[in-house]
């Protein structure tokens, strides 16, 4: 047999093993020599039942073969999935770790599954614009009913084994790991006793028999906005409305068309793209496995607020204790008061138990002097986004911290070599720039500063996977990748106002296009006067246009901070979020001040000046050298500012729209805005030499 393969005969059973490290992933080269061992052990008269196992039992497919000619090369998995469930002799999956994609599709192919009871199954394909396209849609609406099923696969999201077994997706509990395989053979051998068929009939022969005529319909409806703009979920209500109306062959057959088409999709390809961003990220030149790391087994956060204490939750939900650390107690006392709080709603909707809220609130210890964070192993900082306050704490800290402590400032806009010059030790300092709830979105900008250590960069990001962040890794300059980015495009939804163009049109054009919200329902959430004070800092950048930001100057002046005061760009009763005509009146006055002519401004120009902007500034930080690789940015903007992941980050859709199109439009409108257009559309240097090297992709040359 293939090395891919362990087969054992025991007394009647074939124990057929899958052992392709790490995770078991389905490659053309397991697939076929799990067909051969299959198709050995139905051949043998000796064999009575036939029981599939790995550790992990299987991931699913195989992630090097995206793209390739081996990802659909024979024996294909759905080819294999039906030859199994045609075998005449018990098959029982036995199920260790995770079960996956088509990993779960090879256990469903089975007649029979045992699990255990902490692994975990599941159908995610809908994560990378897929659906399942081994039977999963078709086979899973049989054996647990189409709801669920749809629910699982909809979701993405796995199951416990213990969870699964409620619902009949596994048969049987496992006792454990180390028991799984005489548990499956114990259960093998029962079912021969039993005479049980090879194929039990299915609890759901018929699974939309007992559902509402109006099933999928609803269903679509209940889920229409979270679904808006994407494809993939779609095809999985397709491919299940298929298994409630259709022959299990002829909803296989339907399934598979619904996949190619998937496959091919330009959605798929962007979440593939994500996919592997995430993992190139963690690639960063001069680091390596041989990089020493320094242990972190403390953690001090400075700065109790909002920001503080949920960065101190990261910490302590992974169990690293926490210092948190302010000048005053009741400001001390509000933020311990206030992460307890965060802890309960979270046992309120299920995801923790009072337990777990206790064992993390022991781990946060609070304290009023700088001398108790002599012994952190890491130390953040996160005070008033003020360059001098900053510094001052910084020269606290290279007094009392330990020699090897790293020292992070969560800036997200400071110069961090600023920040690391106050110190004795440049080496040890970094920037963290966690994004707000920090405890809740998973971007951190690791800010390499110019001195900073290999080894304090290399723990930072084995720390950020520890505390389930994506890590990109960011140059020092303004804004590092997102909020350098950020400006133009809040910059032209300024101007777009002045112009003519309302709040709920910029913004709709926005949402519409994928964005979680809108530019300036973004900055009434954020407070119009943080954008303000950001702004004052760099008035000898800005200042040569009199036109910047000049709305929201004035609404700052108006004490109208967004939603904080009920009013900014829009007016707010409670949540809900309404015009305001006197925002429309605001800006009619400013742009007659300022001799600008307001005009009917079509949404695809709203959109064009918003997202070029951005796209621009991100190959131009690329081309300094801010950001790593064109990628990096897409993942910033996915998982910092709510750029819709099917669309691939904006560095993508620039890839796909044509880096001709965008350098053509932004000269478009570098001619058609005239002073202003002149001022900020020109292209990216790097722009311009890709499209004259003919290149497709955003790269460095």
């Amino acid at each position: 047999m293939s090395d891919l393969i362990h087969y054992q005969f025991d007394d009647g059973l074939a124990l057929i093993g899958l052992t392709y490290p790490p995770v078991n992933a389905l490659s053309q080269a397991l697939r076929s020599a799990l067909s051969a061992a299959c198709e050995r052990a139905a051949s043998d008269p000796t064999v009575r039942a036939i029981i599939l196992h790995g550790s992990p039992f299987s991931a699913g497919a195989d992630i090097g073969e995206f793209g390739s000619a081996a990802s659909h090369a024979e024996p294909s998995l759905p080819d294999i999935l039906m030859r199994l469930s045609l075998i005449d002799k018990p098959l029982i999956a036995a199920i260790d770790g995770l079960a996956l994609g088509g990993g779960l599709e090879l256990a469903l192919a089975c007649g029979y599954r045992i699990a255990v009871p902490e692994a975990r199954v599941g159908l995610p394909e809908i994560n990378l614009g897929l659906l399942p396209g081994a039977g999963g849609t078709q086979r899973l609406p049989r054996l647990i009913g189409a709801e669920a099923a749809l629910d699982l696969i909809a979701s993405g999201q796995s199951l416990k084994a213990a969870k699964a077994a409620e619902s009949g997706l596994v048969d049987r509990l496992a006792r454990s790991s180390a028991t799984l395989l005489e548990d499956a053979r114990t259960f093998a051998r029962k079912l021969l006793a039993d005479a049980a068929p090879a194929q039990p009939s299915a609890p759901f022969s018929e699974p939309g028999i007992s559902l509402p005529a109006t099933f999928i319909t609803d269903y679509q409806a209940k889920h229409a906005a979270r679904w808006k703009g994407r494809q993939a979920p779609q095809r999985v209500l397709a491919a299940i409305q298929a298994a409630c109306e259709r022959p299990l062959a002829e909803g296989l057959r339907r399934e598979a068309e619904l996949f190619r088409e998937a496959d091919a999709s330009t959605e798929s390809a962007a979440l593939r793209h994500v996919f592997f961003a995430e993992r190139e990220a963690s690639k960063v030149p001069g680091i390596n496995a041989d990089t020493m790391l320094r242990p972190i087994t403390q953690v001090a956060v400075i700065g109790a607020g909002t920001m503080g204490g949920g960065i101190a939750m990261n910490f302590a939900n992974a169990g690293i204790p926490v210092i948190l650390l302010e000048a005053q107690a009741q400001t001390l006392d509000r933020g311990l008061t206030q992460i307890r709080r965060n802890y309960e709603i979270s046992v309120q909707r299920g995801k923790l138990s009072s337990r777990q809220l206790e064992q993390r609130m022991a781990l946060l210890k609070g304290s009023l002097d700088y001398a108790d964070l002599a012994d952190a192993d890491l130390v953040i900082e996160a005070v008033f986004e003020n360059l001098e306050v900053k510094q001052n704490v910084f020269r606290t800290l290279d007094q009392v911290c330990k020699p090897g402590a790293i020292l992070a400032s969560n800036t997200s806009t400071l110069d961090v070599d600023a920040i690391a010059a106050v110190t004795q030790r440049p080496g040890d300092v970094i920037g963290l720039h966690f994004f707000s709830p920090a405890n809740v979105m998973r971007l951190l900008e690791v800010v390499r500063a110019r001195e900073t250590a290999p080894d304090v960069l290399a723990t930072t990001l084995k720390l950020a996977r520890r505390i389930g962040k994506i890590a990109v890794v960011s140059g020092v300059c303004f804004g590092f990748i997102g909020n350098r980015m950020f400006e133009p495009y809040s910059r032209e939804a300024h101007r777009l106002l002045l112009e003519g163009a309302t709040p709920a049109q910029i913004d709709k054009v926005l949402t519409d296009h994928g964005l979680a919200m809108g530019m300036l329902a973004v900055q009434d959430l954020a407070g119009i006067d943080i954008g303000y004070l950001i702004r004052e800092s760099r008035r000898e950048v800005i200042g040569h246009d009199p036109s910047y930001c000049k709305l929201g100057d004035e609404l700052h002046t108006l004490g109208r901070f967004g939603q904080k005061t009920m009013a900014g760009f829009y007016r707010y009763e409670g949540r809900e979020r309404l015009d305001d005509p006197e925002v429309t009146a605001l800006a009619e006055r400013v742009a007659g001040e300022l001799h600008i002519q307001r005009r009917q401004i079509a949404d695809e120009e709203i959109l064009e000046r918003c997202l070029f902007g951005l796209i621009n500034e991100g190959i131009q930080l690329l081309d300094e050298g801010t950001a790593l690789r064109s990628s990096d940015i897409d993942l910033v903007f996915i998982n910092g500012y709510g750029f819709p992941a099917w669309r691939g980050g904006p560095m993508h859709e620039a890839e796909c729209i044509g880096l001709d199109r965008l350098l053509a439009r932004l000269q478009h409108y570098r001619q058609a805005l005239g002073a202003y257009g002149e001022m900020w559309f020109q292209p990216a240097p790097l722009l311009q030499r890709l499209v004259a090297a003919g290149r497709s992709r955003i790269e460095k040359i």
